[in-house]
């Protein structure tokens, strides 16, 4: 069925049962939820019917109802697209993809309605539900990592009945018609190892944050770089958190494995967590990269380290601009392809790296 004709036989039904309910029109026509849900936006547009909260009236049904139909002032005024973006709460890594999101959002005439993600799944379908009742058109998420239990977070994505994208954020087997634009993480770890390697360095440890949503596609990159360099993966250090903040006591192990000479380079996610190890190095008479050459993970404020940090830059902000593009896209034309779009980091050489002083490494 063409979308004209899938349209016209929308109308018909909401005029002969005076009201429709988007999932059940969907199973009726043998299409997405998405795609009514656009049909319906199309014919509301023109004046055709009343878009209500998870289905369509038509007008004469809205007016005995005392639902107001839009005035025709207000009609071109609603060609501006809502979009809800839902983020973390107090993460420094995320300000930069809202600033992309927003700068994208401002250019396309589209409006952003914001909402911070909850730490369980109860608090998230609640934030999603507001969303979804005040009208935003399609939901682009950054939720709370590790939501639990996983099959029902899944499940309730899968059910949405708007356009949704993830954001830093990969789909499960059970997520249904998601998009995802994300920064390559593993591709973003593979690089530090290979800068590290070819400064001759043949060990290289790993020190991530235990509980960042990154980490473990950080490890993947790390391993697959190793493994594709010949080298021997670890010592691998994972660093615990509380409110955010790394205490330095997690940094002693690694600090006496630098001592001994057992530990030269290494990969630190993040850069709070690098700049911290600095300092204790310093503390302890140890010198980067003399000592231990390192290489961060996000670029946030690595450059204003002590010793300017070489660091792993995700393109952050060049991915909340591809949410919005990607979101515009699946309102435009509800049955197109789905997408999964990696965007991938780069390397910002700095002096915390440099050729390995050690004999007998290679070049």
């Amino acid at each position: 069925m063409l979308a004209e004709e899938r349209r016209e036989a929308l109308l018909r039904l909401v005029e002969r049962r005076g009201a429709i309910k988007v999932k059940d029109v969907a199973e009726e026509m043998g299409v997405s939820a998405v795609t009514v849900r656009q049909d319906v936006r199309d014919l509301a547009g023109r004046g055709l019917l009343v878009r209500v909260h998870g289905g369509a009236m038509s007008p004469t049904a809205a007016q005995a109802a005392d639902v107001a139909a839009p005035a025709a002032p207000r009609q071109a005024a609603r060609q501006e697209q809502a979009l809800g973006l839902v983020v973390p709460p107090g993460d420094y890594y995320y300000p930069e993809i809202i600033r992309g999101v927003q700068d994208a959002a401002r250019t396309h005439g589209a409006r952003i309605v914001l909402a911070v993600s909850g730490e369980t799944l109860a608090e998230n379908q609640e934030q999603v539900g507001r969303l979804v009742a005040a009208g935003v058109d399609g939901l682009m998420l950054m939720l709370h990592a590790g939501l639990e239990p996983v099959d029902r977070t899944e499940k309730w994505l899968a059910g949405l009945d708007v356009p949704v994208v993830l954001v830093d954020r990969r789909p499960g087997a059970e997520a249904g018609r998601l998009e995802q634009v994300a920064s390559d993480h593993a591709h973003g770890a593979g690089l530090a190892v290979r800068h590290l390697a070819e400064l001759g360095h043949e060990r290289i440890a790993l020190v991530a944050r235990a509980d960042s949503p990154n980490t473990p596609l950080i490890r993947e990159g790390y391993a697959a770089a190793c493994q594709a360099l010949g080298l021997a993966t670890g010592p691998e250090y994972s660093i615990a958190s509380t409110d955010g903040q790394a205490s330095p006591q997690w940094f002693e192990e690694l600090v006496r494995a630098v001592e001994a000479g057992d530990v030269r380079a290494a990969l630190v996610h993040n850069d709070l967590d690098a700049v911290t190890l600095v300092g204790l190095l310093r503390a302890r008479a140890l010198r980067v990269p003399e000592d231990l050459a390192i290489v961060t993970y996000d670029d946030e404020v690595a450059e204003l380290s002590d010793v300017p940090l070489t660091a792993v830059a995700p393109p952050k902000r060049a991915v909340g601009a591809w949410a919005v593009d990607l979101m515009r896209r699946r309102l435009a034309d509800p049955e197109a392809p789905l997408a999964e779009l990696l965007l991938r980091p780069e390397l910002r050489v700095r002096a915390s790296s440099r050729v390995s002083p050690a004999p007998g490494k290679r070049a």
